[in-house]
């Protein structure tokens, strides 16, 4: 049964000025707000526009994965996830949501959507989610700010303690660039960079297909205690501390953070490097947690996944190189997942048989971790160029993956029609 809906913020009715005299204008009927057409502009390892209609589409084909594959049995009813516009986070919500008839909150911080400007994919998921969840009878609510601050944490604490009583799932998946820190108001920031000395490997340009080389330098100062700082558990932590001081966890509650090792070609960018250190601060305020959440007979984990084009490995150097070679192999063998269906199987096998590595985490990289996969991926590490990358590697795919976390490239869109870019996320606008 869905839970039922408490108070949303709601905009107020026109004010009529005592100053002007005049009634504030209301909001434009849908079928006169301005429409524009919308095409994607890529800009690096990014994509500067979204498509609305676009990504209500991946997102209603995520759901039904989900839901072709049945209901979730003792699936969590009441589940927050933290980071749940895009990638793993998004997921998380709609197995959660759709697989086992979860309550949902979300928290995010992206840009809306205007009449005649792009909003961020992130913006358009939600609205698209929240949609999707009202018609199917689920509640759903949704923030969007700064989730490192002590204010976004008040608000979804007071949401909670009116709607739902507690939580039964915590799912902590943010990746962000930077974080004003809460308590000293320090602004750090994160960088992808190998410790210790400069790292040299094979490159590529997915927007034009291009091999190369790429030579990052090293960590220095205080980077990586800044990484650390912004990527590690230190935030993980405050969100379950503050939901713990309110007595907003529920008995058997289980708390996730997604993490990710890769094989050790990618380890000196990533598991050695200034991430990896955030990472290993991650799993040591895991176990942290799992003690906090002991009393209550609840449990922490870290679940370390599988490399996808997400928008954050798009940013990381040598990482989409092994990723196009990834998905050719996976593909081929027919093991290939991606986001959804790695969420889903977290929630419908993981949750309730977790499988703990010797280190207690939860590995849905397991998969691509095995020898059948790794060694023919490694072999054409070695010999992968320009000219035979679409030989060796899925270029197109990885490329198709990556416009579709912008609503592009999805069939049954009409990309050639106007569209509104002005979606509201319902609980939010």
């Amino acid at each position: 049964m869905p839970v039922p809906a408490g108070p949303v913020n709601t905009k107020l009715p026109p004010i009529i000025s005592a100053v002007q005299n005049k009634i504030a204008t209301p909001p434009l009927p849908d079928n006169l707000r301005p429409t524009m057409i919308v095409t994607p502009k890529i800009r690096g390892f990014i994509c500067t526009t979204a498509h609305p209609d676009g990504c209500a589409k991946h997102v209603a084909e995520q759901i039904a994965v989900v839901k072709n594959r049945g209901p979730i049995a003792n699936g969590p009813k009441k589940v927050l996830v933290i980071g749940s516009s895009t990638g793993y986070g998004l997921s998380s919500r709609i197995a959660a949501a759709f697989g086992s008839g979860a309550a949902t909150l979300g928290v995010f911080f992206e840009k809306p959507g205007e009449p005649d400007k792009c909003g961020t994919a992130g913006w358009y998921n939600s609205a698209a989610f929240e949609k999707e969840a009202a018609a199917a009878g689920l509640y759903a609510r949704s923030f969007n700010g700064d989730a490192f601050s002590d204010e976004m944490k008040a608000e979804v604490i007071a949401a909670i303690k009116a709607d739902l009583g507690q939580v039964d799932c915590i799912i902590y998946s943010l990746a962000s660039p930077r974080r004003t820190h809460p308590k000293t108001g320090e602004v750090l920031k994160s960088v992808l960079k190998p410790i210790g000395q400069s790292y040299t490997n094979k490159n590529l340009n997915t927007t034009t297909g291009v091999v190369d080389e790429i030579t990052i330098q090293p960590a220095e100062g205080d980077d990586v205690e800044q990484t650390i700082a912004v990527m590690g558990g230190e935030d993980w932590q405050m969100w379950i501390d503050a939901l713990l001081a309110e007595n907003l966890i529920a008995p058997g509650a289980q708390t996730l953070a997604y993490s990710y090792i890769g094989p050790e070609l990618t380890w000196p960018i990533y598991k050695n490097g200034t991430i990896g250190k955030a990472k290993e601060d991650l799993e040591h305020v895991q176990r942290t947690l799992d003690e906090k959440l002991a009393p209550l007979g609840g449990k922490a984990w870290v679940s370390v996944n599988k490399a996808l084009v997400t928008q954050a490995s798009s940013a990381i150097p040598v990482v989409p190189l092994y990723i196009s070679l990834l998905y050719k192999v996976m593909k081929e063998q027919g093991s290939h997942e991606d986001c959804i269906e790695q969420m889903d199987r977290l929630f419908r096998e993981r949750l309730t048989d977790p499988q703990p590595d010797e280190t207690g985490r939860i590995r849905l990289d397991d998969w691509e971790m095995e020898s059948k996969v790794q060694e023919p991926v490694i072999a054409n590490w070695q010999k992968v160029t320009t000219e035979n990358l679409t030989e060796l590697g899925d270029l197109q795919g990885y490329q198709s993956s990556f416009l579709r976390l912008f609503g592009f490239g999805l069939n049954g869109v009409d990309y050639d029609a106007d569209t509104d870019t002005g979606v509201k996320v319902p609980s939010i606008s």
